[in-house]
């Protein structure tokens, strides 16, 4: 294919434009990414684009995926952990027409994908999560970087959806006007985090923030998790952020696009291998209050990504990619009946995290 990577950028990294080629890859909405293959040695990399309109400060990313990489080369040398490779001239990234590039080793025999289709990987994907947060239990998260402000800040998102509440046309608000109801009944949620917030017994972790499916590598083989990938969001947070996520987009079989309500379900095989995979790496380190948060996490990430599908439809969805008018709203719809699901299941699935926990 044709070359459309400035050549300072591939040079940067040791290679010519004659030398490699590139294929773009990858489902991310967010940064471009290319497989680039040497046509010296036939090694393969991965180059990726970090999109500034998102990430705005993408030399605090690098700085904060080398102090990971720095103590888990340490700590557990054994570990793999994917992060960026330095410039020729031992920069961590290559930045040219005020774009930003990097270059990430390709992780042989392995492979991700987009949706779950058994609950080996659910478990295989949690576990992986998990993994990382508990190599770094000890880790400082002072000298992480916030990547994204408020990322996971519930009480921030429903600030941000009462102000679009009042700025909102008469009628969006008149389309949306149940689930507005049931956005503004579920504010508990934010109270009931807030009591727990700043308890030693529900401290800082290092976290992913983005624990979909597509984060984790498998082995072809075997099935078998290998590592996570796509470090951007890797910051300060609490467990509940990707515990909660993964709950959010691993237990029902269809996404948040779904209209059909009726679809929305739970799958109680999902959760149990959810849970049991995270737990294995993270129930020696979680304390007894973050035990007795496990379900919790679930609410918190699905009622906040409701509220973000509801916040965009209320400003005219000027964030999320929609094909029709409303979109956000049935998104929102969706989210919502999610955790009406979680709640009217809250016994069940208690059950399973206490089974899982003994």
């Amino acid at each position: 294919m044709e070359l459309s990577i400035a050549k300072e950028v591939i040079e940067a990294y040791g290679f010519t434009a004659d030398t490699v080629s590139l294929q773009q890859i990858g489902s991310g909405h967010i940064n471009q990414t290319y497989l680039l293959s040497s046509l010296k040695d036939n090694k393969k990399y991965i180059l990726q684009n970090v999109n500034t309109e998102v990430f705005k400060m993408p030399f605090a990313i690098a700085n904060n995926i080398k102090a990971v990489a720095d103590y888990l080369k340490e700590h557990n040398p054994d570990y793999l952990f994917p992060a960026p490779m330095a410039t020729l001239n031992g920069d961590l990234m290559a930045s040219h027409n005020d774009e930003f590039w990097r270059l990430l080793p390709f992780v042989e025999g392995t492979f991700a994908f987009d949706t779950l289709s058994e609950t080996k990987q659910a478990y295989e994907a949690a576990k992986q999560f998990g993994k990382l947060s508990r190599l770094l239990n000890k880790f400082d998260t002072s000298v992480l970087s916030v990547s994204i402000p408020w990322f996971h800040d519930l009480a921030w998102r429903y600030e941000q959806f009462t102000f679009a509440l009042n700025q909102a046309p008469v009628n969006l608000k008149a389309n949306a006007h149940e689930v507005i109801e049931t956005a503004l009944h579920h504010h508990f949620i934010v109270d009931y985090y807030r009591s727990y917030e700043r308890s030693s017994e529900f401290p800082n972790r290092v976290m992913h923030h983005d624990t979909k499916i597509s984060n984790v590598l498998l082995n072809s083989s075997t099935n078998i998790g290998v590592c996570v990938i796509d470090l951007d969001t890797l910051m300060p947070g609490k467990f509940i952020s990707d515990l909660g996520d993964m709950i959010r987009t691993y237990l029902c079989a269809f996404s948040e696009n779904e209209k059909d309500l009726n679809k929305i379900k739970i799958r109680l095989p999902y959760f149990e291998a959810t849970v049991k995979g995270y737990l294995s790496e993270m129930a020696s380190i979680l304390t007894p209050t973050e035990k007795e948060l496990i379900l919790f996490s679930g609410k918190y990430m699905v009622y906040m990504q409701a509220l973000r599908f509801l916040t965009d439809y209320l400003k005219g969805s000027i964030y999320y990619p929609i094909t029709y008018p409303a979109q956000n709203l049935d998104r929102a719809k969706n989210q919502f009946k999610l955790l009406s699901e979680l709640f009217e299941s809250e016994k069940i699935l208690q059950d399973i995290i206490e089974e899982c926990l003994s």
